[in-house]
């Protein structure tokens, strides 16, 4: 049934039909992408970093964050890797990797919401275009079943294409608002760890010119 009335909808049907296949592709794998990240999220660890951190430990902060998979650990092991050199410079490129991760496939997921639409519509312009020849050539008899399937293809052209569109519009919202939550995360922790560190610093600064 399905077969059937996506052959009625014209040539057009085939670039939708490829770009549902695309859209289906990239919401699989962000969903597996998402339910992983979701198993290796681990505040337990972040707050060991941050209190490792605070006492000093901090080669110990780094294998702790290093050995975990939890994404603001990550970040934060990669700028206590670098804290001797660019603390700032690391946390920020460790963020983008990280963010990277998650807007992958965001692109193809927009693509759709708009392209899908827009090919119904070409869709819909084609069919019309094929029934109104079949008007304008004078003669209607015989041809109803043809100008009825002329306006068929429009309409389900317009509706595969729709489909597509309202398929990928909900978990490319749901997508980014998940990306955006992440980089929210790691801005604030970077931020924790960069103030926690000029604190100890400054600390150790004191000690010094009290000593002196």
């Amino acid at each position: 049934m399905l077969m059937e009335l996506f052959l009625k909808g014209g040539p057009i049907m085939w670039p939708i039909a490829v770009l549902a296949v695309i859209t289906a592709a990239v919401l699989l794998e962000r969903g597996i992408f998402v339910f992983q990240a979701s198993l290796q999220k681990d505040p337990k660890t972040v707050r060991s970093v941050f209190d490792l951190a605070e006492r000093g430990s901090l080669d110990e902060a780094v294998s702790v964050a290093c050995r975990s998979k939890d994404v603001v650990a990550q970040v934060l092991g990669e700028g206590l890797r670098h804290r001797d050199s660019s603390l700032t410079e690391a946390l920020s490129e460790g963020a983008s990797a990280v963010l990277h991760r998650y807007h992958r496939g965001l692109v193809v997921l927009d693509t759709a919401v708009t392209l899908g639409p827009l090919l119904g519509l070409l869709g819909t312009v084609t069919g019309m275009m094929r029934a109104f020849s079949l008007v304008g050539g004078g003669e209607l008899a015989g041809k109803q079943a043809a100008i009825t399937g002329g306006v068929a293809e429009s309409l389900l052209a317009v509706c595969f294409g729709l489909g597509v569109a309202i398929a990928a519009i909900v978990p490319l919202n749901f997508l980014n608002a998940r990306a955006e939550r992440v980089r929210r995360e790691v801005e604030a922790s970077a931020t924790r760890l960069e103030m926690l560190l000029a604190r100890k610093g400054s600390e150790a600064g004191v000690m010094l010119d009290r000593i002196a």
